[in-house]
């Protein structure tokens, strides 16, 4: 099977570059790929020591943050060297500031494995949440190189449990140990006889902790709000917002407030959702010289901001419910200590299974749901108090997941040092 795999992954490389050629996403993809090698070689010191973490995308680069942060602060001589497999992380944090080099990972090729684990030679190698590459994780323990996988979480339905996915458990068998999520995930992995796993919970936890301990604030929206009830709405797509407008346009009272920050920023998508307003609308990049507080909702057509926009709200909506890839991260919401609604595709997220069983956050079907518990939300503060009590107690019961990774990553630091 691995053999068939590695003639997968060399038509995949031909493929891509065909449809690089018509394809804005890929062709970034592809050529991101052609300048790694040049990169390490120009970046990376073979006198010092290298930590490497990879990530899938964005999503997992700030699950693994946390760590990323403790080794540079526990080890500040140690070189960093961050990899992504897609373009949305790469292009986001490409210039990241902790990191010595930040690049793509080459395709999983026998070639490629070799090459980079060679110019990189790390001391450990943390793949976040569930990158399995067999070729890269072969080379590793091939040349004893520490393992780990964090923040990992596993189902059932995965191939590493399946009676034809034994080619595949063997990449699992070569991670040094597993810091998992939950009960069922330590399991899954028991029952294919791999012991070294610890359920430490997610490390996205301590990240958005440090949202309200750096407590940056936002004047403008601070002016815009201006002691009004506010709604935040994040990562909203279409169809999220064609729920929300029936809210806004025909039931919200003139003292709510709300401010939408799409996961779509295009220009044209901007323009037709504040079209589709029938309040009086800013949009984030207009604001200057403008009165905020004359306005009952603003659209942010930026990013990077919305994580701290959270910090002034009362209620928090976040987007993705109605899509097949399902909501968004709900977490940057609950360490403020909101009451969440989101829509009904939430079921392969952890974090937002347990609020909606808690009933910090709420799931609805449709838009008459949605405004009833918005009603609800801007009526009744007692309510309101008590969901925002139990999301914000969510959250801090779960912090701790980066110290205990970093027991294990320290004893393999120290124990090269020796």
């Amino acid at each position: 099977m691995r053999f068939l795999y590695n003639i997968f992954v060399y038509l995949a490389v031909i493929v891509l570059k065909l449809i690089a050629l018509f394809s804005t996403k890929i062709k970034l993809f592809v050529e991101g790929r052609q300048e790694v090698f040049q990169k390490l070689k120009n970046k990376i010191n073979l006198t010092h020591k290298t930590v490497w973490i990879h990530a899938a995308s964005l999503g997992e680069f700030e699950q693994g943050r946390p760590v990323i942060e403790e080794i540079k602060k526990e080890y500040p001589e140690y070189q960093i060297v961050v990899t992504f497999f897609s373009p949305s992380g790469y292009e986001v944090r490409k210039n990241y500031e902790l990191a010595n080099v930040v690049c793509y990972l080459p395709l999983d090729t026998i070639d490629n494995a070799k090459k980079f684990i060679k110019l990189v030679q790390p001391s450990v190698a943390i793949f976040i949440k569930y990158e399995i590459w067999p070729n890269y994780l072969i080379e590793l323990k091939k040349q004893n190189i520490p393992t780990l996988l964090v923040s990992g979480i596993f189902r059932e339905n995965q191939i590493f449990f399946k009676s034809y996915g034994g080619w595949m458990r063997k990449s699992l068998n070569t991670f040094t140990s597993f810091f998992v999520q939950d009960e069922t995930s330590k399991e899954l992995l028991n029952s294919i006889a791999i012991n070294e796993v610890s359920i430490v919970g997610d490390t996205r936890f301590d990240r958005v902790q440090k949202l309200v301990e750096t407590n940056e604030k936002l004047p403008f929206v601070n002016d815009f709000k201006n002691e009004s009830y506010l709604l935040v709405a994040g990562s909203t797509w279409l169809e999220d917002e064609e729920k929300l407008l029936a809210y806004i346009n025909n039931i919200a009272k003139k003292d709510e407030k709300f401010i939408i920050a799409p996961h779509n920023i295009k220009a044209e998508e901007i323009l037709r959702l504040k079209n589709s307003l029938q309040k009086k609308t800013v949009l984030f990049t207009e604001k200057a010289g403008k009165n905020l507080s004359d306005y009952q909702v603003m659209i942010v057509d930026t990013v990077g901001i919305l994580s701290k926009i959270y910090a002034y709200a009362n209620v928090a909506y976040i987007g993705g419910g109605y899509t097949k890839s399902g909501v968004h991260n709900t977490l940057e919401a609950a360490t403020y200590g909101l009451p969440i609604v989101i829509g009904p595709n939430f079921k392969k997220f952890k974090e937002v299974k347990d609020l909606v069983s808690l009933k910090g956050c709420v799931s609805v079907n449709n838009s008459n749901d949605l405004s009833e518990f918005l009603k609800s939300m801007y009526q009744d503060s007692e309510v309101r108090a008590e969901k925002s009590r139990i999301t914000k107690n969510y959250v801090t019961q779960n912090l701790g997941a980066t110290q205990k990774i970093m027991k294990t990553v320290k004893a393999i630091l120290s124990n090269e040092k020796e």
